[in-house]
């Protein structure tokens, strides 16, 4: 029994680990893509800015799809981390709907009124995988009430919900205080600055190593 809890946990480790490194993969190919643009004096075009904030923003979210697609095909047992990792890929094509859909009707997606946008590139994900969470934790007790109490005892579903109610608070500030994503290494930096996706796996990852040495 011992030895199998163990095997879990390290599976879990490994789980939040791999999503880590798709985050932090994402911010750096973000950046590249984005001076690539400026470099060819494509600072402000639409389609730019689409694919910076999708890589800055979304970039984990499609590998984190493939992670959980790979979960299924193994046959291996279900996770918060693959549930995660679900939430995220199919959370990720919200924003591209509303980015486009807010240049048609004529929203300033330079100005404070477009401050929602980096937020859904880089949370939208954050937002499914929540909910994607809640469905997971329903799954596993059998009830409503008992998922939500487990839910608010999660610490992985606690960072992220603080994540998603006060992201778009600072993002609104830092355009209010003047910022604007006139150049694509500056809508990188943007999305990642909003992307802190990366937190709450962190947060799993040292729950689990946590319980893993307390049982050792």
């Amino acid at each position: 029994m011992g030895k199998e809890f163990k095997d879990n946990n390290l599976d879990e480790k490994g789980e939040f680990r791999e999503l880590l490194r798709y985050t932090f993969s994402g911010y750096v190919f973000g950046i590249i893509l984005g001076s690539l643009f400026d470099y060819a004096g494509l600072e402000r075009s639409a389609m730019g800015q689409w694919l910076v904030r999708t890589i800055s923003g979304e970039s984990e979210s499609i590998f984190e799809g493939f992670y959980a697609i790979r979960r299924r095909l193994s046959n291996a047992s279900s996770s918060m981390a693959e549930a995660y990792g679900w939430g995220k890929f199919f959370g990720m094509i919200v924003p591209w709907i509303i980015d486009w859909a807010s240049r048609i009707i004529g929203i300033n997606v330079y100005g404070i009124e477009g401050f929602y946008i980096p937020y859904f590139y880089a949370l939208s994900d954050q937002i499914g995988a929540n909910i994607s969470g809640i469905v997971f934790l329903r799954r596993k007790e059998g009830s409503f009430g008992a998922a939500t109490s487990q839910y608010v005892k999660d610490p992985v579903m606690m960072a992220s919900l603080a994540i998603i109610l006060i992201v778009p608070a600072g993002l609104f500030l830092a355009r209010l205080s003047g910022f604007s994503p006139t150049t694509q290494v500056y809508t990188a930096l943007e999305t990642i600055a909003a992307n802190l996706c990366w937190i709450p796996p962190l947060i799993g990852w040292l729950k689990e190593r946590h319980e893993g040495n307390k049982r050792e």
